[in-house]
């Protein structure tokens, strides 16, 4: 993924939304399409590595709803691609074989930005009410299958060994799978959104114990 995952997360989103203009209402209850636009909160990061206030992530998912009886409620398994940043004052050091650190840029080094991304191939499930005044209360489980990670430094040269003023790879020891439970809340097509991941990035005891917890907006398309 050379491109930015955000831009095409956002064209993808508004692709849909126009292809759903042309769908009747029958064929718009039974599928949802949306995208998440969220800060991730890290926890677990190193005592002495700082992250940025706003890490901004972004995610689109297409689900398929299925109702639960003659009311409100409904079940909706579907895909999505979830990418997640954290913007630190650090740089990843993996040149130790067994693990992965993160090590503070000097406080002398002019930079603009560090970060680390990754990005998921996401298995949703969700369970759905929805109010007659328009109000919707979602509460949902995502499992992901990472696709895709890199580091991006922009800055000085400090260190021969690690220092460049632009710097992408593949990130060693990260789990391939993540998962937590979901939350939304919302009127009509916006909500109120939340991911708490319960795994870990990294694997165990080889490298930090970094979780995200997002905190964003839902904008969903259809139904």
């Amino acid at each position: 993924m050379k491109k930015s995952v955000l831009i095409l997360l956002v064209a993808i989103f508004i692709g849909q939304s126009s292809f759903s203009q042309g769908l009747s209402e029958s064929v718009k209850k039974k599928f949802t399409i949306g995208a998440d636009f969220y800060s991730d909160i890290w926890s677990g990061v190193p005592a002495n590595v700082d992250t940025r206030t706003i890490n901004q992530g972004a995610s689109v998912f297409g689900m398929l709803n299925f109702p639960l009886g003659e009311g409100m409620t409904s079940f909706s398994i579907g895909l999505g691609i979830r990418n997640h940043n954290m913007y630190s004052n650090s740089r990843i050091d993996d040149v130790k074989a067994d693990t992965i650190n993160f090590s503070p840029i000097p406080d002398s080094v002019i930079y603009r930005r560090s970060k680390m991304n990754l990005v998921y191939l996401d298995l949703p499930v969700e369970f759905k009410l929805r109010f007659k005044n328009g109000i919707k209360v979602t509460v949902g489980f995502k499992a992901g299958w990472l696709i895709d990670s890199k580091e991006k430094y922009y800055g000085d040269d400090y260190d021969a060994r690690i220092g460049r003023k632009v710097k992408s790879k593949k990130i060693r020891n990260l789990e391939n799978f993540s998962y937590g439970p979901t939350f939304r809340i919302g009127y009509k097509f916006i909500s109120l959104y939340s991911y708490y991941q319960i795994s870990d990035a990294f694997t165990r005891n080889l490298g930090p114990e970094l979780r995200p917890f997002s905190v964003g907006l839902t904008l969903t398309a259809c139904k």
